[in-house]
């Protein structure tokens, strides 16, 4: 059962600017991270892309709990 997230106003508001950012800055950053980081070649052996990827599921990992708090589990705005 999910936990159930009591938010103030000024909290939500604070939640809901990260979660802007995150969606519309850091996207875009890591998915130029990850075609730069393609562009080197070899993907099996290259570390930028890897890395890139790690940060892209960090990423989402983060929206999506943001949005559970938010909107509940599974909904999203």
């Amino acid at each position: 059962m999910a936990e159930e997230v009591l938010l103030t106003k000024e909290g939500k508001e604070e939640l809901e600017k990260r979660l802007d950012y995150l969606k519309i800055v850091r996207r875009a950053e890591v998915t130029e991270q990850i075609k730069t980081a393609r562009e080197y070649g070899d993907l099996s052996e290259n570390a930028e892309y890897d890395e890139a990827r790690r940060q892209q599921a960090i990423l989402e990992g983060e929206i999506l709990e943001i949005e559970e708090h938010l909107y509940g589990k599974g909904g999203n705005k």
